[in-house]
């Protein structure tokens, strides 16, 4: 799906009921600018008359283009994406700035994502560290299953671990604190409109559920009125935050230390180099992009 200064499209959106999940196919998107905001998460609808009324969820829709499939949620903002001839790689490049916590950290014992999308940082981390487990929180079951048939996302073992259940509870439950090394958070709402969890309180749990010298990095939107407000409850939780070069069409991943990190770029460009060589990331520019921050 082209983004930038490329053409438009009008792709066929492929959609699955989040009760049966069986496929039916929707009108072509209109024409106009499809936003690149590869975002994660549901919309949520409240009932002051039912309060335990399970959440109502935004349908879970596909389309592809050029060889890569994408996930939506019933509108034209991209979720997530995977090119469908190479199923681990992060197609994306937030996503793969969203790695950048591999400069400080080389072997990770535990990784948790919040917000599973289509599943890509969850299957390179299961693929890539064999040593470690990998834990991936999504509330909206939809997803799980989609990934599952559409998205490569492998089953249940002893070291991946996909759980239906709110990213709040998750990091408020005591059984998680100081358990996790690297924490990665992609969590929006299905119009993109910032991440659905934005308070001090979220990344001061997020924090508690890091071990000594453990990273998180989010997802946040660049020019929207939420990023200023996310950078400010980040750097209150947390004791350092580097927000790397904005791409796409406004992401921004930021990466957040638990204790604040002694930056000695030659290490980090030597350790990058090392990530180039057995990953092919473009861990280079995340140390330039570093360096531009500070």
């Amino acid at each position: 799906m082209p983004f930038g200064g490329s053409p438009l499209i009008r792709p066929t959106i492929v959609g699955y009921s989040n009760s049966t999940l069986a496929p039916s196919y929707n009108a072509p998107i209109s024409p106009g600018r499809i936003m690149l905001i590869k975002r994660k998460s549901i919309e949520q609808v409240e009932s002051s008359r039912k309060p335990a009324r399970k959440p109502k969820f935004a349908p879970v829709t596909l389309s592809e283009q050029d060889g890569v499939r994408y996930l939506h949620f019933g509108t034209e903002w991209v979720q997530g994406a995977m090119r469908i001839r190479k199923p681990d790689w992060p197609e994306l490049e937030y996503a793969q700035q969203m790695m950048a916590w591999m400069l400080f950290i080389e072997q990770p014992r535990k990784i948790v994502q919040l917000g599973l999308g289509t599943a890509t940082l969850t299957k390179f981390c299961y693929r890539q560290f064999l040593d470690a487990t990998v834990t991936a929180v999504e509330l909206n079951q939809s997803v799980v299953t989609i990934c599952a048939s559409m998205f490569k996302l492998p089953p249940n073992d002893e070291r991946l671990n996909v759980i239906e259940m709110d990213a709040l509870d998750f990091v408020n439950d005591d059984t998680n604190h100081g358990e996790y090394d690297v924490i990665q958070c992609d969590l929006y709402d299905a119009t993109a409109r910032g991440p659905v969890l934005d308070t001090a309180e979220f990344y001061q749990a997020c924090n508690q559920c890091l071990a000594d010298g453990g990273i998180m990095t989010v997802n946040l939107f660049g020019d929207h009125p939420s990023f200023a407000r996310n950078i400010k409850a980040m750097k209150f939780a947390f004791d350092k935050v580097i927000c790397l070069p904005e791409v796409h069409d406004g992401n921004v991943v930021a990466i957040c230390f638990k204790q604040r990190p002694a930056l000695d770029i030659e290490a980090l460009n030597a350790r990058a180099a090392q990530i180039v060589a057995t990953t092919r990331l473009p861990a280079k520019s995340w140390v330039k992009g570093i360096q531009a921050a500070e």
